[in-house]
């Protein structure tokens, strides 16, 4: 009875996990077209983590305990992997293809290991080595350099900010998560993902309120349409995508899967997120990678898993799968909510 409960528990776990991965894999395919329409990418953001966070307020409310318990912890979390990612990455798809973004995005678990090694000087294991070499190789087919950077130099660096932003995040957390003690200076459970999610998408809606500067944007774009491949889209109708499917729904059942799986496991589905976000963009904007770059991108998406499966044991932040737009998933592993992950 235990055996067929836990199956079941692993398949929920991971269908859940495929229905994040699309999720999130469809956040620029739907953005880049509002963008291109002639909304600022930062406004874009803006409209996704605001909304987002509007419907995430009564989560936020129930678990209003992690404001006196984890200050820093949902600053950092509404700081990076919230504003900085999306707007690095919502910057980056403007100029540069949606599936290349994501997949400089996935360079994350290989700069995990660099402030691994040579900030925190602790060991790395040769195959997690292995793993990073594989991610740059892999990334330098992507953005093919024998062509001379074929690509917006500028929308790299940006792609390259939301991976930073990323590991930010992750070193946050592995100090946040060693101090695991409440006011009495007892021992306090982990604070509960979803509550995290909501308090990070409601710091990260203020930080953005003040970059973005929202009551500048030309709101009657919303009212009309977007170009996607050649077909016009309500704008409405991409928000509404942006908002409630590649955010809060990604979001949530990014971490309920991992409650349910393994973080590794979880961590290589959400590897599902860049072909996913490569196709629908091949489908819907007609970006179309060459041989070359999708070979490229499966060598990132290999050396990735390696870095992140081979790696010593990674901080242990609240979020393990989709942090922004999902990329370089599994990379916080550990505790993510009052049990621990079981395995």
């Amino acid at each position: 009875m235990q055996a067929s409960s836990g199956f079941q528990g692993r398949s929920a776990g991971l269908g859940l996990a495929l229905v994040s991965a699309f999720a999130f894999g469809g956040s620029g395919v739907a953005a880049k077209p509002l963008i291109e329409a002639g909304l600022d990418p930062l406004h874009v953001v803006w409209l996704r983590v605001a909304g987002a966070a509007v419907i995430m307020l009564p989560v936020a409310w129930r678990h209003r305990n992690l404001v006196r318990e984890r200050p820093a912890l949902l600053a950092g979390f509404g700081l990076f992997a919230v504003a900085g990612v999306q707007a690095f990455y919502f910057a980056s798809i403007s100029r540069i293809p949606v599936g290349v973004a994501l997949l400089v995005e996935y360079l994350a678990p290989a700069l995990v290991l660099g402030w691994v090694r040579f900030v925190q000087r602790r060991p790395v294991t040769r195959a997690a080595a292995v793993g990073v070499v594989l991610a740059v190789g892999g990334l330098a087919c992507v953005v093919e350099v024998w062509s001379g950077l074929k690509f917006d130099l500028l929308g790299l660096l940006l792609a390259l900010g939301a991976a930073c932003c990323q590991v930010g995040y992750f070193v946050l957390s592995d100090h946040g998560g060693q101090d695991g003690r409440d006011g009495g200076g007892k021992h306090a459970e982990p604070p509960h993902p979803v509550g995290v999610i909501a308090y990070g998408l409601i710091v990260g809606a203020a930080v953005l309120t003040v970059v973005a500067r929202p009551w500048g944007m030309d709101w009657s774009l919303l009212g009309g349409s977007a170009g996607m491949n050649g077909n016009e889209v309500p704008a409405w109708l991409l928000l509404g995508w942006i908002v409630l499917l590649a955010t809060v729904l990604a979001y949530v059942t990014g971490v309920v899967s991992v409650r349910l799986l393994s973080p590794q496991v979880a961590g290589v589905v959400a590897c599902l997120e860049a072909v996913i976000a490569t196709g629908l963009a091949w489908v819907l904007l007609g970006e179309h990678l060459s041989a070359p770059q999708l070979i490229g991108g499966f060598v990132v998406l290999t050396g990735a898993f390696i870095a992140q499966s081979a790696a010593p044991k990674p901080p242990s932040g609240p979020i393990a799968s989709g942090v922004g737009t999902g990329a370089a998933a599994g990379v916080a592993e550990g505790e993510l909510s009052g049990d621990r992950t079981p395995h």
